[in-house]
Protein backbone atom coordinates (compact mmCIF):
# COMPACT_ATOMS: atom_id res chain seq x y z
CA UNK A 1 0.00 0.00 0.00
CA UNK A 2 1.58 3.46 -0.98
CA UNK A 3 2.34 5.69 2.08
CA UNK A 4 -0.29 8.87 2.90
CA UNK A 5 1.00 11.96 1.38
CA UNK A 6 0.32 14.86 3.76
CA UNK A 7 0.34 17.95 2.70
CA UNK A 8 0.87 20.96 5.62
CA UNK A 9 -0.35 23.93 4.81
CA UNK A 10 1.30 26.92 7.13
CA UNK A 11 4.73 25.09 7.06
CA UNK A 12 6.84 28.35 7.59
CA UNK A 13 5.48 28.47 11.23
CA UNK A 14 6.11 27.14 14.30
CA UNK A 15 3.79 24.42 14.17
CA UNK A 16 4.12 23.73 10.56
CA UNK A 17 7.66 23.36 10.51
CA UNK A 18 7.94 20.96 13.32
CA UNK A 19 5.07 18.82 11.69
CA UNK A 20 6.67 18.73 8.53
CA UNK A 21 10.20 17.48 10.43
CA UNK A 22 8.42 14.89 12.52
CA UNK A 23 6.36 13.12 9.35
CA UNK A 24 9.45 13.01 7.10
CA UNK A 25 11.34 11.57 10.05
CA UNK A 26 8.70 9.05 9.99
CA UNK A 27 9.06 8.46 6.00
CA UNK A 28 6.01 10.18 5.05
CA UNK A 29 5.68 11.90 2.01
CA UNK A 30 5.13 15.69 2.82
CA UNK A 31 4.10 18.41 0.25
CA UNK A 32 4.58 22.39 1.40
CA UNK A 33 3.15 25.55 -0.43
CA UNK A 34 4.66 29.11 -0.43
CA UNK A 35 1.52 30.85 0.29
CA UNK A 36 1.19 34.72 0.41
CA UNK A 37 -1.23 35.50 3.39
CA UNK A 38 -1.68 39.29 2.52
CA UNK A 39 -3.41 38.65 -0.68
CA UNK A 40 -6.31 36.14 -0.33
CA UNK A 41 -6.92 35.44 -4.06
CA UNK A 42 -3.77 34.59 -4.54
CA UNK A 43 -3.40 32.76 -1.71
CA UNK A 44 -6.80 30.87 -2.56
CA UNK A 45 -5.33 30.41 -5.65
CA UNK A 46 -2.44 28.53 -4.63
CA UNK A 47 -4.30 26.69 -2.10
CA UNK A 48 -6.23 25.22 -5.09
CA UNK A 49 -2.92 24.18 -6.73
CA UNK A 50 -1.92 22.47 -3.70
CA UNK A 51 -4.80 20.52 -3.38
CA UNK A 52 -4.40 19.49 -7.10
CA UNK A 53 -0.76 18.46 -6.54
CA UNK A 54 -2.10 16.41 -3.50
CA UNK A 55 -4.73 14.81 -5.69
CA UNK A 56 -2.20 13.66 -8.09
CA UNK A 57 0.03 12.82 -5.23
CA UNK A 58 -2.04 10.46 -4.06
CA UNK A 59 -3.16 9.13 -7.11
CA UNK A 60 -6.26 7.88 -6.23
CA UNK A 61 -5.51 6.66 -3.07
CA UNK A 62 -5.24 7.77 0.89
CA UNK A 63 -4.16 11.57 1.79
CA UNK A 64 -3.98 13.87 4.36
CA UNK A 65 -3.89 17.79 4.84
CA UNK A 66 -2.52 19.39 8.06
CA UNK A 67 -3.93 23.00 8.56
CA UNK A 68 -0.89 24.30 10.79
CA UNK A 69 -1.39 27.85 9.28
CA UNK A 70 -3.27 31.03 11.45
CA UNK A 71 -1.89 34.26 11.67
CA UNK A 72 -4.45 35.36 14.30
CA UNK A 73 -3.23 36.43 17.86
CA UNK A 74 -5.28 37.61 21.01
CA UNK A 75 -5.39 41.04 20.29
CA UNK A 76 -6.01 40.44 15.90
CA UNK A 77 -8.49 42.86 14.82
CA UNK A 78 -12.04 41.01 13.79
CA UNK A 79 -11.30 42.62 10.16
CA UNK A 80 -8.49 40.86 9.51
CA UNK A 81 -10.31 37.78 11.60
CA UNK A 82 -12.97 37.87 9.12
CA UNK A 83 -10.55 37.38 6.10
CA UNK A 84 -8.98 34.62 7.44
CA UNK A 85 -12.18 33.13 8.15
CA UNK A 86 -13.32 34.02 4.49
CA UNK A 87 -10.21 32.46 2.98
CA UNK A 88 -10.35 29.37 5.15
CA UNK A 89 -13.81 28.29 4.38
CA UNK A 90 -13.02 29.31 0.48
CA UNK A 91 -10.39 26.77 0.49
CA UNK A 92 -12.75 24.04 2.53
CA UNK A 93 -15.07 24.17 -0.40
CA UNK A 94 -11.57 24.15 -2.97
CA UNK A 95 -11.00 20.89 -1.09
CA UNK A 96 -14.18 19.37 -1.44
CA UNK A 97 -13.99 20.30 -5.11
CA UNK A 98 -10.95 18.95 -6.34
CA UNK A 99 -10.06 16.14 -3.30
CA UNK A 100 -13.53 15.12 -2.76
CA UNK A 101 -15.32 14.69 -6.18
CA UNK A 102 -16.04 11.31 -6.01
CA UNK A 103 -16.78 11.55 -2.07
CA UNK A 104 -14.02 12.13 0.90
CA UNK A 105 -13.52 8.61 2.13
CA UNK A 106 -10.15 8.43 1.36
CA UNK A 107 -9.66 11.97 3.08
CA UNK A 108 -8.18 13.04 6.56
CA UNK A 109 -7.78 16.28 7.40
CA UNK A 110 -5.87 18.33 11.18
CA UNK A 111 -6.99 21.73 12.06
CA UNK A 112 -4.80 23.43 14.81
CA UNK A 113 -6.87 25.48 17.25
CA UNK A 114 -6.14 27.04 20.11
CA UNK A 115 -7.38 26.00 23.36
CA UNK A 116 -6.22 29.20 25.48
CA UNK A 117 -8.88 30.70 22.85
CA UNK A 118 -11.77 28.86 23.35
CA UNK A 119 -11.62 28.17 27.12
CA UNK A 120 -10.85 31.59 28.03
CA UNK A 121 -13.97 32.55 30.24
CA UNK A 122 -14.43 28.90 30.86
CA UNK A 123 -14.86 27.82 34.87
CA UNK A 124 -13.50 25.17 36.67
CA UNK A 125 -10.43 24.35 35.02
CA UNK A 126 -8.43 21.98 34.09
CA UNK A 127 -10.41 21.88 31.49
CA UNK A 128 -11.18 19.21 29.11
CA UNK A 129 -12.83 18.41 25.71
CA UNK A 130 -16.44 17.80 27.80
CA UNK A 131 -15.92 21.58 29.43
CA UNK A 132 -18.02 23.75 27.73
CA UNK A 133 -16.21 26.49 25.42
CA UNK A 134 -16.07 30.07 26.31
CA UNK A 135 -14.20 32.47 24.50
CA UNK A 136 -13.50 36.36 25.51
CA UNK A 137 -11.82 37.64 22.23
CA UNK A 138 -12.72 37.80 18.94
CA UNK A 139 -9.55 35.77 18.57
CA UNK A 140 -11.30 32.72 20.46
CA UNK A 141 -14.68 33.61 19.05
CA UNK A 142 -13.13 33.20 15.26
CA UNK A 143 -11.27 29.45 16.36
CA UNK A 144 -14.61 27.98 16.93
CA UNK A 145 -16.53 29.36 14.32
CA UNK A 146 -13.13 27.70 12.01
CA UNK A 147 -13.38 24.71 14.13
CA UNK A 148 -17.51 24.39 13.31
CA UNK A 149 -16.74 24.79 9.35
CA UNK A 150 -14.10 22.51 9.06
CA UNK A 151 -16.70 19.80 11.10
CA UNK A 152 -19.23 21.21 8.62
CA UNK A 153 -16.96 19.93 5.71
CA UNK A 154 -16.35 16.47 7.23
CA UNK A 155 -19.99 15.74 7.41
CA UNK A 156 -20.31 17.13 3.43
CA UNK A 157 -17.39 15.31 2.48
CA UNK A 158 -16.87 12.25 4.52
CA UNK A 159 -13.11 13.42 4.99
CA UNK A 160 -12.22 12.23 8.73
CA UNK A 161 -11.01 15.52 10.65
CA UNK A 162 -8.97 15.80 13.75
CA UNK A 163 -8.98 19.58 15.55
CA UNK A 164 -6.57 20.11 17.60
CA UNK A 165 -6.64 22.46 20.49
CA UNK A 166 -3.50 23.67 21.59
CA UNK A 167 -1.81 24.53 24.49
CA UNK A 168 0.39 27.54 24.89
CA UNK A 169 3.29 26.36 22.17
CA UNK A 170 6.61 27.13 22.22
CA UNK A 171 10.01 26.86 20.91
CA UNK A 172 13.00 27.54 18.29
CA UNK A 173 11.38 29.08 15.09
CA UNK A 174 8.75 31.31 16.90
CA UNK A 175 7.95 34.13 15.21
CA UNK A 176 9.40 37.21 17.22
CA UNK A 177 7.68 39.87 15.15
CA UNK A 178 4.22 38.51 16.60
CA UNK A 179 3.08 39.91 20.29
CA UNK A 180 2.91 36.16 21.40
CA UNK A 181 4.92 33.28 23.14
CA UNK A 182 6.54 34.70 26.07
CA UNK A 183 9.42 32.65 26.22
CA UNK A 184 10.38 33.32 22.97
CA UNK A 185 9.91 36.84 24.11
CA UNK A 186 11.87 36.43 27.60
CA UNK A 187 15.05 34.86 25.58
CA UNK A 188 14.89 37.55 23.18
CA UNK A 189 14.66 40.31 26.03
CA UNK A 190 17.80 38.61 27.45
CA UNK A 191 19.84 39.07 24.27
CA UNK A 192 18.77 42.99 23.52
CA UNK A 193 18.54 43.57 27.65
CA UNK A 194 14.75 45.20 26.36
CA UNK A 195 12.63 44.97 29.71
CA UNK A 196 9.47 42.60 29.12
CA UNK A 197 6.06 44.10 29.88
CA UNK A 198 3.63 41.36 31.35
CA UNK A 199 -0.08 42.15 31.71
CA UNK A 200 -1.31 39.35 33.74
CA UNK A 201 -0.30 38.35 37.20
CA UNK A 202 2.76 36.10 38.07
CA UNK A 203 0.39 33.47 39.50
CA UNK A 204 -1.55 33.27 36.04
CA UNK A 205 -1.35 29.56 35.22
CA UNK A 206 -0.47 28.14 31.43
CA UNK A 207 0.09 24.91 30.15
CA UNK A 208 3.28 25.11 28.12
CA UNK A 209 4.04 22.94 25.18
CA UNK A 210 7.19 22.50 23.62
CA UNK A 211 6.79 22.46 19.97
CA UNK A 212 8.27 19.07 19.23
CA UNK A 213 6.31 17.43 21.07
CA UNK A 214 3.31 19.37 19.82
CA UNK A 215 4.32 17.79 16.31
CA UNK A 216 4.41 14.25 17.33
CA UNK A 217 1.06 14.84 18.82
CA UNK A 218 -0.06 15.86 15.26
CA UNK A 219 1.54 13.13 13.88
CA UNK A 220 0.14 10.52 16.39
CA UNK A 221 -3.43 11.98 16.19
CA UNK A 222 -3.30 11.99 12.31
CA UNK A 223 -2.04 8.22 12.83
CA UNK A 224 -5.10 7.60 15.51
CA UNK A 225 -7.59 9.19 13.06
CA UNK A 226 -7.23 6.83 10.01
CA UNK A 227 -7.71 3.77 11.92
CA UNK A 228 -11.16 1.74 11.68
CA UNK A 229 -12.93 2.68 14.47
CA UNK A 230 -12.96 6.35 13.56
CA UNK A 231 -16.08 7.05 10.66
CA UNK A 232 -15.89 8.63 7.60
CA UNK A 233 -17.12 12.22 8.55
CA UNK A 234 -16.33 11.82 12.13
CA UNK A 235 -14.44 14.65 13.93
CA UNK A 236 -12.75 14.68 17.01
CA UNK A 237 -11.63 17.53 19.21
CA UNK A 238 -8.19 16.49 21.07
CA UNK A 239 -6.43 19.00 23.10
CA UNK A 240 -2.57 18.98 22.75
CA UNK A 241 -0.88 19.81 25.60
CA UNK A 242 1.80 19.16 28.30
CA UNK A 243 -0.98 18.58 30.65
CA UNK A 244 0.94 20.29 33.19
CA UNK A 245 0.54 23.81 34.38
CA UNK A 246 3.19 26.78 35.43
CA UNK A 247 2.73 29.96 36.68
CA UNK A 248 4.62 33.28 35.08
CA UNK A 249 6.48 33.20 38.23
CA UNK A 250 7.92 29.70 37.93
CA UNK A 251 8.54 30.91 34.37
CA UNK A 252 10.43 34.07 35.28
CA UNK A 253 12.65 31.94 37.91
CA UNK A 254 13.27 28.74 34.84
CA UNK A 255 14.60 32.37 32.69
CA UNK A 256 16.54 32.99 35.47
CA UNK A 257 18.28 30.07 36.25
CA UNK A 258 19.59 29.41 32.25
CA UNK A 259 19.66 33.35 31.82
CA UNK A 260 22.33 33.71 35.18
CA UNK A 261 20.35 36.93 36.34
CA UNK A 262 16.32 37.95 35.69
CA UNK A 263 14.32 38.74 32.79
CA UNK A 264 14.10 42.51 33.52
CA UNK A 265 10.09 42.63 33.99
CA UNK A 266 7.56 45.49 33.91
CA UNK A 267 4.01 44.74 34.93
CA UNK A 268 2.15 47.04 32.97
CA UNK A 269 -1.72 47.47 31.60
CA UNK A 270 -3.31 46.09 28.44
CA UNK A 271 -6.77 46.36 26.93
CA UNK A 272 -6.15 42.77 26.02
CA UNK A 273 -5.34 41.26 30.06
CA UNK A 274 -9.89 41.08 30.21
CA UNK A 275 -9.50 38.41 27.48
CA UNK A 276 -6.84 36.16 29.46
CA UNK A 277 -7.60 33.45 31.65
CA UNK A 278 -6.12 33.21 35.48
CA UNK A 279 -6.36 29.83 35.34
CA UNK A 280 -5.75 27.35 32.08
CA UNK A 281 -5.03 23.99 33.25
CA UNK A 282 -5.90 21.41 30.45
CA UNK A 283 -6.11 17.84 30.83
CA UNK A 284 -6.99 15.56 27.70
CA UNK A 285 -9.69 12.85 27.84
CA UNK A 286 -9.60 12.00 24.28
CA UNK A 287 -7.51 9.31 22.69
CA UNK A 288 -5.14 9.49 25.66
CA UNK A 289 -3.04 6.61 24.51
CA UNK A 290 -1.37 9.37 22.44
CA UNK A 291 -0.22 11.35 25.91
CA UNK A 292 1.75 8.33 27.60
CA UNK A 293 4.51 9.89 25.95
CA UNK A 294 7.20 11.99 28.07
CA UNK A 295 7.39 15.77 27.86
CA UNK A 296 10.07 18.02 27.15
CA UNK A 297 11.14 19.74 30.53
CA UNK A 298 10.12 22.94 30.81
CA UNK A 299 13.78 24.23 31.30
CA UNK A 300 15.19 21.99 28.26
CA UNK A 301 12.98 23.91 25.56
CA UNK A 302 13.75 27.31 27.33
CA UNK A 303 17.32 26.61 26.70
CA UNK A 304 16.40 25.76 23.04
CA UNK A 305 14.49 28.20 22.44
CA UNK A 306 17.97 30.97 23.80
CA UNK A 307 20.38 28.18 21.48
CA UNK A 308 17.82 29.38 18.85
CA UNK A 309 17.33 33.26 19.53
CA UNK A 310 21.24 33.34 20.05
CA UNK A 311 21.88 32.41 16.61
CA UNK A 312 19.57 34.33 14.86
CA UNK A 313 20.95 37.34 17.02
CA UNK A 314 24.90 35.93 16.17
CA UNK A 315 23.29 36.02 12.13
CA UNK A 316 21.50 39.40 12.27
CA UNK A 317 18.38 38.40 11.60
CA UNK A 318 17.10 39.05 14.96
Amino acid sequence: MQARPTWVIGAGGLLGRAVVRELESRGAPVLTSKILWSDPEAALQELRNGAERLHRAADSGPWTIAWCAGAGVTGTSQASLEAELSLFAEALDAFGEILCADGGEMGAMFLASSAGGVYAGSSTPPFTEDSPVQPLAPYGFAKLRAEAAVTEFAKRTGVRTLIGRVSNLYGPGQNLQKPQGLISVFAKAHLTGAPVSVYVSLDTLRDYLFVDDASRLVSDGLSRLVRPDVRFGETVVKILASQRADTIGNLIGACRAIFKRRPLIILGASPFAKAQAHDLRLRSVVWTELDEHPVTPLAVGINNTVQEVQRLAASGKL
